[in-house]
C-alpha cells in the first residue's frame, strides 16, 4: 500500500456540500426565480441609498426581461415595482416612480360579494337578457326600439339554442319575449327571425358535426354499394361461367 505525503496527511478531505430547495427560503414570487430573491436580498444590504436605487433600477430591467409577458398589461412597469417590494418583503428602501405598497395589502381579505337573490323564470336565458328586457320596455316607440327588440329575440334564440342543441320554433322565442315583458315588446309581423342553422354554426359548429356525420353515412352507402355491386358482378360471373359450361 503506498504511503501518504506528509502534505496529503496535514489536508482535511474536502466536503461537497449541495444546496437543496427544500433547505433554501421559500420563493416568494417564484415566477422571477431565486436569482432574482437574492438580489433583491443583497439590495436591501447596500447601505449607499444612491446605489440601492441603481441596483434596483437594474433589478427592474431583468425582471422585465423574465417575464415579457407583463408588457401586454397595462401600467406594467408598476407592476414590476411592486413585485419587487413584496419579494424585499417591503424591506427595500429605495426611490420607487410609483406609490409604495403596503404590506396590508397581502394580508387583507377581500370583500365578500353578495349573490343574487333575485329569481329568474327562464335561467337559460340569464340576467342580462332580462336587463335588456326592462330597457327595451321603457323606451318610447319608434325605429330604435324596434331594431333592439329584433336583436333581443335573436339573443334569446341563441341563448336557448346553447343549452338545447335540438331546433326551437321561432314562436317559442316570440311567446317568451312576450311574457319577459309582460306583454310591452313585440316584434313586427313581418320579422324572421336568424335561421338556426346560422346560430349553430357560428356558436357550437354543431352542423359540421352533423355535416361530417352526415358525409360518413353517405360514405358508408356508397361502401355498402360498392360491396353489392361486386357481389352482383362476381355471380353474374359465374352464371356465365356455368351456362358456358354446360
Amino acid at each position: 500500500m503506498a504511503k501518504q505525503s506528509p502534505q496529503e496527511q496535514k489536508e482535511p478531505a474536502k466536503s461537497h456540500s449541495l444546496e437543496y430547495n427544500t433547505q433554501m427560503p421559500k420563493l416568494i414570487i417564484p415566477e422571477y426565480g431565486r436569482n432574482i430573491q437574492k438580489l433583491v436580498q443583497y439590495a436591501c444590504t447596500i447601505k449607499n441609498k444612491e446605489e440601492r436605487n441603481n441596483i434596483a433600477n437594474a433589478i427592474i430591467a431583468i425582471m422585465g426581461r423574465l417575464n415579457p409577458m407583463l408588457r401586454d398589461i397595462t401600467d406594467f412597469r408598476h407592476k414590476l415595482w411592486d413585485h419587487l417590494f413584496i419579494i424585499s418583503n417591503f424591506k427595500l428602501d429605495v426611490d420607487s416612480p410609483y406609490p409604495i405598497p403596503s404590506k396590508e395589502i397581502l394580508t387583507t381579505k377581500p370583500e365578500r360579494v353578495p349573490y343574487p337573490a333575485t329569481k329568474m323564470r327562464f335561467k337559460h336565458y340569464g340576467r342580462a337578457v332580462e336587463r335588456l328586457i326592462e330597457k327595451a320596455s321603457a323606451m318610447k316607440s319608434g325605429e330604435e326600439k324596434t331594431a333592439f327588440i329584433e336583436a333581443i329575440a335573436n339573443l334569446m334564440k341563441k341563448s336557448y339554442l346553447v343549452w338545447n342543441r335540438d331546433t326551437v320554433a321561432d314562436s317559442v322565442i316570440l311567446q317568451e319575449l312576450e311574457d319577459l315583458s309582460k306583454g310591452k315588446l313585440k316584434v313586427p309581423e313581418n320579422f324572421r327571425m336568424t335561421s338556426t342553422y346560422d346560430i349553430l354554426a357560428k356558436t357550437k359548429g354543431i352542423n359540421n358535426r352533423d355535416d361530417r356525420a352526415g358525409e360518413r353515412r353517405r360514405e358508408g352507402g356508397r361502401d355498402n354499394n360498392r360491396g353489392r355491386d361486386n357481389r352482383n358482378s362476381r355471380g353474374g360471373g359465374r352464371y356465365n361461367n356455368r351456362r358456358g359450361g354446360r
